[in-house]
This record gives structure tokens, sequence and C-alpha cells, in this order.
């Protein structure tokens, strides 16, 4: 794990409690690419002894949440990035270490050119969720904004 990395992990930790309640770990982090490790706690598991949909979910969302930050975490002094809707599909049953990979769906410049015109951007992120035999066990969409500070002054 490189400091970019920790520093993406920690600014969530401390910023999104839930994330660093689930002791996530994220092992990459960049504009194009996060990944984040949700292990296998018996505290956070369902019926069935697997991580419960609840964990995935918050696993995946802050997948998500990193990509953004890596991404756009330098116009954070003029928008703040706000989760608009999020679409989660379990696909198989997801036992052991369970793992979120996201995808940024747009490219960076186009977003920041849309909040340079003064618009407020809205871009998926994609996040797949994978056992550590590689299985996809759930798929989810987040549809992410940068909500420009002065929005609606």
């Amino acid at each position: 794990m490189s400091a970019d990395h920790k520093s993406v992990g920690e600014m969530l930790a401390a910023t999104v409690p839930m994330a660093g309640t689930l002791n996530l770990e994220f092992l990459e982090t960049t504009a194009e690419r996060a990944v984040v490790r949700l292990p296998d706690q018996p505290a956070y598991h369902n019926h069935v002894g697997g991580p419960h949909a609840g964990a995935m979910f918050t696993l995946a969302e802050s997948a998500s949440g990193a990509i953004v930050l890596a991404a756009f975490g330098d116009q954070l002094g003029r928008a703040v990035p706000l989760a608009v809707n999020a679409e989660i599909a379990y696909k198989k049953l997801a036992m052991g270490v369970v793992t979120a990979t996201a995808t940024l769906g747009r490219p960076v410049a186009d977003v920041v050119a849309e909040l340079d015109a003064g618009q407020r951007p809205e871009f998926p992120v994609r996040i797949d969720i994978t056992r550590e035999d590689g299985a996809v066990t759930g798929e989810m969409t987040v549809l992410w904004t940068l909500r420009p500070n002065d929005f609606g002054k």
C-alpha cells in the first residue's frame, strides 16, 4: 500500500466512520481504479456465514468513494462529491474475504469541464464485488455528482 492509497483510506475512514468500522483495506486508489477489501469478520456475517449484504454495500460504496476522491480530490475546494443513486445486485453467495473493484464511468476531464462551465456534473462508478476465487458475487453502480460549493446561490 502506497502513501496515496493509505491517505485516501484514512481520509474516508475519518470522514465516513462506517468505512473504518468495517476495517476496510484500501489496496489501490487511482483515478482509474480503486480496490478495497473487506476482511472475513464474524461480527459482520449474515445468516449463512458470509458477509452481510449491508457490509458488502458499504464495501462497494466505499470503493466508489475512493475512486471519486482519487479522481476529483483536487476539486474539493470548489465542489462536494455526493452519491446521488446506488443500485446493487447480489449475484452469487459471498463467503470469506470479498473485494470491491471500482471503475470510473466517465473521463475525469469531461466531468471537470462541466464543473468549469458552472454545471453540476454526474458520473457513474461501476463496482464488482468478488470472492477470493475470483467469482463475481455482486455488482453495483453508484451515480455521483460534484455539487459546486456555490450551487443554488
